[in-house]
């Protein structure tokens, strides 16, 4: 009996029984859809990380009062009773770092505020930002109408403002001019001086969603008591560690530790949100590894009884087939097969489901879409051995059945 014929018998036999053979797929496909629907959002959120640490440079490292916990496990409650980084630390650092850095801003920041002017309001989703003069260079943002916050305005706590393009968008649609307007946030007004460029999204978050104003003014209007965090460029590449050792001991005299203290603040640098996200990705895998091979086992022990019923079934088959000179190993590919094309109909449906799902999370977060091919293939593989495997036994009864016994037997 050629390949081909015993596809298309595998292929009849399970379609006699679509629905115990639907039912049977679904415990292949469960697993299947736990392990790809993780594993793409795992994989948009890889992405996101890598353009994220793109946006904050290669030569970018921040200093804040708590560890970079984006994806970690580190808790903010032993960091509480820190003092807070205050402005009057940052400027001394700053000092301290003159000619040792690129850049250094100074800026603090709370979510959740709402923009308005005239008519208009934004969603209560804006990021509102204190920040001196050097904040647009040290973040990676370029001023694309009007200017920059200057000197000035940080010394004299001037009401000035620079927006981001989101803002722009909803407060002044159509392409009408910002400059010169005032808009209301938390019950006060700033005059718009300047508009970013738009800078696209960083960990599924926008860039552009922010509203910026003097830190002074911040502080002395907002929140007088908000812990600071201060961004430091390095000159280049080369210079990043030296620059992160210098700003460590600069950071100490600042907040006056003695030689016996430990640091009191963090550094927020690639390789700590790198790392804090490949523990939460280890944590994730395992756990969504865990619950599929579960669930993939007993879809395999399920598939290996519904194939041994299903030789009990058709033993009068396997009788007349054997009878008339049909060889074992035909009998064996056959039931293979069948068991080889449960298994996979059950992945196909996972992967199908577990990349829709995955991707509709992604989405949810303003992550990019994926195809986790590499997944897609391990999956595939993964279903494959399930079927072979678990049918393997069921196979070999039915072809080393006895003709005659089988025959005599048979209803």
């Amino acid at each position: 009996m050629r390949f081909r014929e015993i596809v298309i018998q595998a292929a009849y036999s399970l379609r006699a029984n679509r629905l115990r053979s639907l039912l049977t797929t679904l415990g292949v496909a469960i697993g299947v859809f736990s392990i790809i629907a993780v594993m793409t959002a795992l994989e948009a959120v890889d992405r996101s990380v890598t353009s994220g640490l793109s946006s904050l440079g290669s030569n970018t490292f921040e200093i804040q009062k708590y560890p970079a916990t984006f994806f970690g496990g580190h808790g903010r409650g032993r960091y509480a009773n820190r003092p807070n980084l205050t402005y009057e630390e940052g400027l001394a650092f700053r000092r301290l770092m003159h000619g040792k850095a690129r850049n250094v801003g100074l800026k603090v920041s709370r979510s959740g505020y709402q923009a308005s002017y005239a008519n208009r309001s934004t969603n209560p989703d804006v990021t509102f930002f204190g920040a001196d003069e050097n904040f647009a260079a040290a973040n990676g943002f370029d001023i694309s109408e009007g200017r920059n916050l200057v000197l000035n305005d940080i010394l004299y706590s001037r009401n000035t403002a620079v927006i981001g393009s989101d803002v722009r968008e909803s407060l002044f649609p159509g392409g009408s001019d910002p400059l010169g307007k005032t808009l209301r946030v938390n019950g006060r007004i700033h005059r718009i001086v300047g508009v970013f460029n738009r800078k696209g999204a960083a960990f599924g978050q926008s860039q552009d969603n922010l509203i910026v104003i003097p830190i002074t003014r911040y502080l002395q209007h907002i929140d007088l008591h908000s812990s600071i965090g201060i961004t430091v460029e390095a000159y280049s590449q080369n210079e990043y560690r030296a620059t992160l050792d210098r700003a460590t001991g600069a950071m100490r005299i600042a907040r006056g530790l003695t030689i016996e203290e430990p640091n009191d603040f963090e550094f927020r640098t690639n390789e700590s949100l790198v790392e804090s996200f490949r523990d939460f990705q280890r944590t994730i895998s395992i756990g969504a590894f865990i619950i599929s091979f579960m669930a993939l086992v007993t879809a395999g022990v399920g598939i290996m009884n519904i194939m041994l019923v299903s030789v009990t079934e058709r033993t009068r088959e396997i009788g007349i087939r054997k009878s008339i000179g049909a060889p074992a190993r035909t009998i064996l590919r056959q039931f293979l097969l069948e068991a080889l094309f449960l298994s996979l109909m059950g992945g196909s449906i996972g992967i199908v489901l577990g990349a829709g799902a995955g991707n509709i999370v992604a989405a949810t977060f303003n992550l990019p879409l994926i195809l986790p091919v590499l997944w897609i293939f391990v999956s595939i593989a993964v279903c494959s051995a399930i079927g072979i495997g678990f049918g393997i036994f069921p196979a070999w009864v039915a072809a080393n059945l006895n003709p005659v016994d089988a025959l005599r037997t048979a209803k």
